[in-house]
């Protein structure tokens, strides 16, 4: 997906959307049309939630489809292409007809049973991720407490802040975009307030000691890696499905990196007899989980 995002995307989020309309009772027709468009500036979510918004009073309704990261459009409506045309031409979006053909109603059914599965796909992959990390939470927290690990206990959290994530993300599969949106924001606040328990505990390890057991920070450091690569490949596929789904990639991405510090962190205590390498890599992981909080707070 395009960097410009994260320039572009800052002032179009201002405008409520309604509910999503590509839903099935949404169209007001049988048979029609259906016109693919180009829309080379569609970077990011922000600019799906725009076009929706343009469409939203048009009558009969339509059925939209989006592929952002190909930054195709693809319309269903009436026979009225002109003012399809028009209202996806005024966002200033560069966009270009590709094709326009007749479709039968049975074509329409399929393009929203083809949706319907989309966000039952999306669905299931959620409730994987929602049970792998919320498995992992506890398993990493009564092995961190046990062991004296800030790193482990550090990414016991993040896993906990990600099983949340998924949990909000679930209850917004097909909903609008304005929703999932709000569902990123609310899981970035709570990254957020792990984060600072996160550091705030580190710190205090720091000032009263702490023997963390090294072989035991690899062993559940691996098995917590192995665990979030999982979770990156089941969301791969639907990374771009909103501001929901890219918190989950951005999460799960930034866990691999933790997992794989606390694995290192297990060694160098090993062969130092130091706290400090955990101590150290308790406190990265906490800037770690902040840095993808605000990240998350400021998608658009």
């Amino acid at each position: 997906m395009s960097q410009s995002c994260n320039n572009s995307c800052s002032s179009q989020n201002q405008i409520e959307t309604k509910s999503d309309i590509d839903t099935v009772n949404s169209l007001d027709f049988t048979e029609g049309w259906v016109s693919e468009f180009s829309v080379p500036k569609m970077d990011c979510p922000s600019e799906e939630g725009m076009i929706r918004m343009a469409f939203s009073s048009l009558e009969p309704k339509v059925f939209l489809s989006f592929d952002i990261p190909n930054r195709f459009v693809t319309i269903y409506h009436a026979d009225n292409l002109d003012e399809v045309t028009l209202r996806i031409e005024s966002l200033n979006y560069g966009a270009v007809l590709n094709n326009t053909q007749k479709i039968s109603a049975r074509e329409i059914k399929q393009a929203q049973q083809s949706s319907s599965k989309n966000d039952r796909d999306e669905a299931i992959t959620l409730k994987w991720l929602l049970a792998i990390n919320g498995f992992m939470f506890f398993i990493e927290l009564a092995v961190g407490l046990y062991a004296q690990s800030t790193g482990l206990i550090a990414d016991a959290l993040d896993m906990f802040a990600d099983a949340a994530v998924y949990a909000l993300a679930l209850l917004v599969v097909g909903k609008s975009v304005q929703l999932k949106l709000r569902a990123a924001h609310i899981s970035g606040w709570l990254q957020l307030i792990l984060a600072l328990s996160v550091l705030s505990e580190v710190i205090r390890r720091f000032m009263y000691g702490s023997e963390p057991i090294s072989l035991l920070m690899m062993g559940i450091g691996s098995l917590a890696l192995i665990a979030n690569i999982i979770c990156l490949m089941l969301i791969y596929k639907n990374k771009d499905n909103g501001a929901h789904m890219k918190a989950s990639w951005i999460f799960s991405a930034n866990d691999v990196i933790a997992n794989t510090g606390v694995i290192i962190a297990g060694g160098l205590v090993l062969v130092t007899g130091s706290a400090l390498p955990d101590l150290i890599i308790g406190f990265i992981i906490g800037l770690i989980v902040l840095s993808g909080a605000w990240r998350i707070l400021i998608l658009k």
